[in-house]
């Protein structure tokens, strides 16, 4: 069976998930917008799938509130501090990759991580297993942080997601790495005086940022199958690790 790559970026409110599918050849196979139960049933056509969502696993277990793993890390036994962050997530802020915390309750989440839980449960009891290295399950899940890719492959913090150079930048970034998708460099091309004076500028094949974030996500999703030795497992298998595509070797200890 020919595997499928899944990207699934989890949205707050009434906003549909995007969610793209990369083949084994880093082909297109299809993208779109959807909520919970249509992304679900979209993932459920694959027999074969490895999925990664921008998304926590699950609640905080408090790892980071125990007396053992502050005394590893070289915080106080006495304070909170990181107490309300997974393993993984404060690995990745000591490393200078920001992203959010999350809570040890489901009900104090917000909607979007909320999302995620569900996401993970469904895909579980539809036999979804959680991903590790070099299993052989044919249907995965795996937590990814699209942010968090998109610095270990650059080697720095990118641009801001949501500007048009942080979208030219991520998805030049993707186009070199072999993924189809148009080459953002020919959106240049419709940078005219008389566009910007007009007001009719448009930018044909340049994607955004949803959509490059669940692009990101397929593709850390390929590399970790097709290419386990380019990807590292942060934080403890315990709690939920989030797999990012940089080889242990090559893991920066901070990113500026």
């Amino acid at each position: 069976m020919d595997t499928v790559y899944i990207g699934i970026d989890p949205t707050a409110g009434r906003r549909p998930m995007d969610y793209t599918i990369l083949d084994g050849d880093l082909k297109l196979v299809t993208r779109g917008l959807g909520k919970l139960d249509k992304v679900l049933e979209v993932a459920r056509q694959y027999p074969a799938a490895v999925v990664a969502v921008d998304a926590p696993q699950s609640p905080n277990t408090g790892l980071m509130a125990t007396a053992a793993r502050r005394k590893n890390y070289g915080l106080p036994a006495n304070t909170t501090t990181w107490a309300d962050y997974k393993v993984g997530e404060y690995e990745l802020r000591q490393r200078g990759i920001r992203l959010y915390n999350t809570p040890g309750e489901a009900e104090a989440a917000p909607k979007w991580m909320q999302l995620g839980f569900e996401l993970y449960e469904s895909l579980k009891a539809d036999g979804f297993q959680i991903y590790r290295p070099r299993a052989d399950a044919p249907r995965q899940v795996l937590e990814v942080h699209p942010h968090a890719s998109y610095t270990v492959l650059l080697g720095h913090v990118p641009m801001r997601k949501d500007s048009l150079e942080g979208r030219l930048q991520r998805q030049l970034l993707l186009f070199q790495e072999g993924v189809d998708l148009p080459d953002p460099m020919d959106a240049f091309e419709e940078i005219t005086r008389h566009h910007l004076l007009e007001g009719t500028l448009t930018l044909p094949g340049l994607l955004t940022h949803d959509e490059l974030d669940a692009l990101v996500s397929a593709y850390t999703a390929y590399l970790a199958v097709r290419h386990p030795e380019r990807i590292t497992a942060v934080g403890d298998p315990d709690e939920g690790q989030i797999v990012v595509p940089v080889a242990p070797e090559n893991f920066k200890e901070v990113y500026r």
